[in-house]
């Protein structure tokens, strides 16, 4: 019996020890339970949503689409700046754990330079994560090809087709329409839009003028991509706003045409002188702008650099010459205006003009007599203008001159135009110098410290022409919308008396048309019209008088120490709508070099633009016949 009741009593206690531990596991159990519900409904009701938003941002990749960069048109139409495809390798740093092995496995199916690997470091520095760097843009179809069938081992690395920018008209218009390149350090201000592989801004010209405008504003895509970052398909697309096409007022045709007939050194501007649009604005040397989509490599920017006859720089517009003989017209007016001469007054030229022991001489050697100033301006007497400009002083000659729209901001669409210089005395005290009365004397002929550009030049003919301030322009429309335009009334009055104008326009007109004008050989074939213009010169070293007393003949000097050769005129003569100016560096005379460029240019004009009315009566002469060219 007491073993039995041993046995139980042993069983009993085994039984209450199993039941604790059962009881313990199952405690245990329902707090390992609890512990998982607690933290599953934390999972689903709090944090449910972060992870939700952490799933789709890994099956769901968003990206910033760069809008269509504007175009640049024509007069006509025609584009001069537009967009080609450019298929194009991306890396997006985000979407790979190790951007160095990424890209040491992407050379080995496409090979990277040195130089390409530390610009891709460098920008993925500088920018966020999950925004795209271009690795290499102009992909082979062979390329993209590799690159796709190697994705799974290139996370991070997509394919993404883009636009780069297009100039047809290559070198003939590049000092206008200008150029873009990738965006500096200097460029970011907070817009997203710069950040995205292959967004270009613009660098010179209209492109970097109207940069804003041209842009656009980023769109955005949502695409769904696997593990290994293949895209799926796409689930929403907002389309950017591309850039807005820009309209200018050069003839693309024309352009072309004048710089195929012009040399190295060479510039020549036509405006449209009643409402002050470029028509052409032609400058030699230049370059192929298409070249800075790809890179400019240092062997071709030392190329440009080192080139003397300075292929970067827009002759037209920053090249800066002493206006010579085609800046008398301004002396003249300054003259009239102050009443220090009169019309009929005259003036004897016996070759040479003497002030104090100092002697400035006429280009006529034998002098051109006695003269009044129509007949001065026709001959181009330099003494006549001597002593006119020692009468009316530099301060009033200056201050006609900038009327004119010489030695001011014209305020073109061209950033970094040259402005120009016309000296007065504060100018010269400034440089703590003196002004003396032969150095108005001297600039009395357009020679000295003047510093003009060809646009300024045929600023000047187009004023002259009208008697408005009219202001020299290359936009037409922006988006389609007209932004200048209009006629000469449009524009304020110069405050000039018409009887003044009148009178420079004859001595211009005598120039070209009137037996013993310095442009003869220049005038319009008859059924172009009339043309009035003026002819200059411009030492570029001086002459002593012993070279004088031993027959100095510039013609045999070196080029480089030639004199340029300059000419401004407009047409028709009774209805002026064309200015042009030209100017041929080292070209020696106006006459024999500018002159009959000059003509051809507009000859080229009526032929594209209109039949011009016929030849009006001379204004109070008969048309001579003489020599054509």
């Amino acid at each position: 019996m007491s073993l039995g009741k041993g046995v139980r009593r042993e069983e009993e206690k085994r039984r209450g020890v199993f039941t604790r531990r059962a009881l313990a596991l199952g405690l245990g159990q329902v707090a390992l339970f609890g512990v998982l519900g607690t933290r599953l409904y934390r999972l689903q009701s709090e944090e449910g949503e972060r992870y939700r938003t952490m799933a789709e941002e890994n099956r769901v990749s968003a990206r910033l689409l760069p809008p269509p960069r504007g175009q640049v048109l024509d007069r006509n139409g025609q584009v001069v700046a537009g967009n080609r495809l450019n298929w194009r390798a991306l890396l997006v740093a985000e979407q790979t754990q190790d951007v160095g092995a990424t890209l040491e496995t992407l050379s080995r199916i496409l090979p990277l330079q040195d130089h390409e690997r530390a610009r891709i470091e460098r920008e993925l520095r500088r920018r966020r994560r999950f925004v795209p760097v271009a690795v290499r843009d102009f992909l082979s179809w062979e390329e993209m090809a590799r690159i796709e069938v190697n994705a799974p081992d290139l996370p991070g690395i997509v394919i993404d087709v883009g636009t780069t920018r297009l100039y047809p008209e290559t070198e003939h218009l590049s000092h206008i329409v200008g150029y873009v390149a990738p965006p500096a350090e200097r460029d970011m201000d907070g817009d997203p839009l710069l950040e995205l592989p292959g967004i270009r801004v613009g660098r010179a010209g209209i492109e970097k003028f109207h940069d804003l405008a041209l842009r656009g504003r980023a769109g955005a895509v949502q695409l769904e991509v696997n593990a290994v970052g293949r895209v799926i398909r796409e689930l929403d697309r907002r389309e950017g706003v591309p850039g807005q096409d820009v309209q200018i007022s050069v003839d693309a045709g024309l352009q072309r045409a004048l710089r195929e007939r012009i040399e190295e050194g060479t510039s020549i501007v036509v405006l449209d002188a009643r409402n002050g649009e470029v028509l052409a604005m032609a400058s030699q040397p230049s370059f192929d702008p298409n070249v800075f989509n790809a890179g400019v490599s240092a062997a071709q920017w030392r190329d440009w650099t080192r080139n003397r006859a300075t292929p970067l720089i827009n002759k037209a517009t920053n090249g800066l010459y002493a206006p010579g003989s085609t800046f008398k017209m301004m002396v003249a007016l300054a003259g009239l205006e102050a009443k220090a001469v009169t019309p009929a007054d005259r003036v004897f030229c016996p070759g040479h003009f003497d002030l104090g022991d100092t002697r400035f001489h006429c280009w006529q050697k034998h002098g051109h007599g006695s003269l009044d100033m129509r007949n001065a301006l026709k001959l181009s007497c330099d003494v006549y203008f001597y002593e006119v400009a020692k009468r009316t002083g530099i301060d009033r000659i200056a201050a006609m001159a900038n009327r004119f729209g010489l030695g001011v901001d014209l305020e073109i669409e061209l950033p970094g135009t040259k402005k120009g210089l016309v000296p007065t005395r504060a100018w010269r005290q400034a440089q703590g110098k003196p002004w003396n009365l032969g150095d108005t004397v001297v600039h009395g002929i357009g020679q000295g410290f003047y510093q003009i550009t060809p646009l300024a030049l045929a600023t000047m003919a187009a004023r002259l022409a009208t008697g408005r301030a009219v202001q020299p322009h290359l936009t037409r429309s922006l988006g389609g919308r007209p932004v200048r335009g209009g006629r000469a009334e449009d524009w304020p009055s110069l405050g000039i008396p018409e009887r003044d104008l009148k009178l420079m326009r004859e001595g211009m007109w005598a120039v070209v048309n009137e037996p013993g004008g310095t442009a003869l050989g220049a005038r319009l074939p008859g059924q172009f019209g009339v043309m009035a213009g003026k002819t200059g010169s411009v030492q570029v070293r001086r002459v002593s008088r012993e070279q004088r007393e031993h027959g100095f003949k510039a013609e045999s000097q070196p080029r480089e120490w030639r004199p340029h050769a300059l000419f401004v005129a407009f047409a028709p003569y009774d209805n002026p709508v064309y200015a042009v100016s030209v100017v041929v560096e080292h070209g020696m005379s106006g006459a024999g070099a500018a002159a009959p460029l000059a003509r051809e240019a507009l000859v080229e004009v009526f032929n594209r633009f209109r039949s011009p009315p016929a030849p009006p009566p001379a204004p109070g002469q008969r048309v001579a016949e003489g020599p054509r060219t």
